[in-house]
């Protein structure tokens, strides 16, 4: 019998999916939860394992190709009678036509409305409609996912005037960031025409030229496609520099407590636990007990109100031959150090991997970027969104220092603080990195 292979629904916020790879090719055969292809979504990638053993009939999505979630992908011709959920079906009601931009604003709202394209206070000019479209609340009858509206939010964007074309007419990320780079040009070209009357044309006939690609020399480049990961962390980096006021604080602490201690403990540690025993927990451990005691390295900002989390979920940067992704330990205020380093090893390998779940990557309430281990002094990392905080971990080196008017070497490792200067003072940062560098200069929570 066939079985429709579809592209999961990995995670509630997630409404789409981009096919990056095939492991098998129509007609070789597949057993059940083998993984049949992967996926790169806004959150993770994933290896997606075949919904029942038998022969790829057909793929309907080649790699490379992004889909609405519970889009059909592929065909199995399954020889046991196990046949796979049919989530397709409940794609079936969804399909509403796609909203016309004007058509979707019924809602009033409060003057939100972001660069109107004609002048508002002017009676005459026919674009009155255009700026009688609501801004805010209209966006909210509109079917998007959290980012979408975050990033809508974030840029002044009405969710209402964008084209939409997911499913159900939904607006998609792609559909939002396609409509805020047409913005400007839209923009620019309103008030061109509404402020010269008679030479406008030619004045609004010269918008600003499309960069021309840089010509290279047969042989001398290899371009290659961005990966849909590479893309998505681009467009979260380029989001958060454009919505917090970044600012950094380092300071210089003396690990030779910990450093001292994990040469001493790690042999036993290990013959105990099973676990490597790094210096990752002696870190979590310790800045957990900061986020205690600064609880607004530990928020969000939500409009004109900052949210303080009660749980502790740390994202810690893992560098993947492919990309960059964040997974994060979830309550970890509740883990002691055996329980930090288990789960540190876990999401770095299952990570490495492909198989972390959606769920593993998000919630993060602060996280920690540990470029240390290549052997770097300290970096400016840039803040994960939404959170307001992220703590950069350099390399613990030998050197010499003064101590008592007498040199003497010790193991200095740079901690940088980059955090949101909306939510966070300079005084609250340097408060939190000087109880952080004692809490490792004076370690005494025990390893085991």
């Amino acid at each position: 019998m066939a079985v429709d292979v579809v592209m999961p629904q990995m995670g509630e916020s997630i409404f789409e999916g981009t096919v990056t790879k095939w492991l098998r090719k129509p007609g070789e055969s597949v057993r059940r939860d083998e993984p049949l292809f992967e996926i790169s979504t806004d959150k993770v990638d994933a290896e997606i394992p075949a919904p029942a053993t038998g022969v790829l009939k057909e793929i309907k999505v080649p790699a490379g190709q992004t889909v609405q979630v519970n889009t059909v992908v592929a065909i199995l011709d399954s020889a046991d009678g196990a046949s796979a959920p049919a989530p397709a079906a409940q794609a079936a009601p969804a399909p509403a036509p796609a909203p016309a931009p004007a058509a979707v604003a019924p809602a009033p709202a409060p003057a939100v409305v972001a660069a109107p394209p004609a002048p508002t206070r002017a009676p005459a000019p026919a674009p009155a409609p255009v700026a009688a479209a609501p801004a805010a609340a209209a966006g909210a009858d509109v079917r998007s996912s959290p980012l979408v509206r975050r990033l809508a939010q974030e840029h002044g964007v009405n969710l209402a005037a964008v084209p939409a074309s997911g499913e159900g007419g939904r607006v998609s990320k792609r559909d939002l960031l396609q409509y805020i780079e047409s913005k400007p040009a839209a923009a620019a070209a309103a008030p061109a025409s509404a402020a010269a009357p008679a030479p406008a044309p030619a004045y609004a006939a010269a918008p600003a030229p499309a960069p021309v690609p840089q010509v290279y020399a047969p042989g001398s480049v290899r371009v290659e496609p961005m990966s849909i990961m590479r893309q998505r962390i681009a467009e979260h980096m380029v989001m958060s520099k454009h919505t917090s006021p970044h600012v950094y604080s380092v300071f210089a602490v003396d690990a030779s407590a910990i450093a001292q201690i994990r040469d001493r403990e790690k042999a036993r540690f290990e013959s105990t636990t099973g676990q490597k025993l790094t210096f990752m927990p002696f870190f979590l451990q310790a800045i957990v007990q900061t986020l205690r005691q600064f609880p607004a390295l530990n928020s969000s900002m939500q409009e004109k109100s900052i949210v303080y989390k009660n749980d502790i979920n740390l994202g810690i940067a893992v560098a993947l031959d492919w990309g960059l992704i964040v997974p994060v330990i979830k309550h970890a205020e509740e883990k002691n150090f055996l329980g930090l380093q288990r789960g540190v090893n876990d999401l770095a390998e299952r990570a490495r991997s492909k198989k972390l779940l959606p769920d593993e990557v998000q919630d993060g309430t602060f996280s920690i970027s540990n470029y240390g281990i290549y052997g770097g002094l300290f970096g400016m990392p840039v803040i994960n969104q939404p959170q307001v905080a992220i703590l950069g971990i350099g390399g613990i080196h030998k050197t010499p220092v003064v101590i008592n008017d007498a040199i003497a070497i010790r193991s200095i490792v740079y901690l940088t603080l980059s955090f949101d200067h909306r939510v966070v003072d300079g005084a609250t940062a340097d408060q939190a990195l000087a109880f952080l560098r004692k809490q490792i200069e004076e370690w005494n929570y025990p390893i085991l």
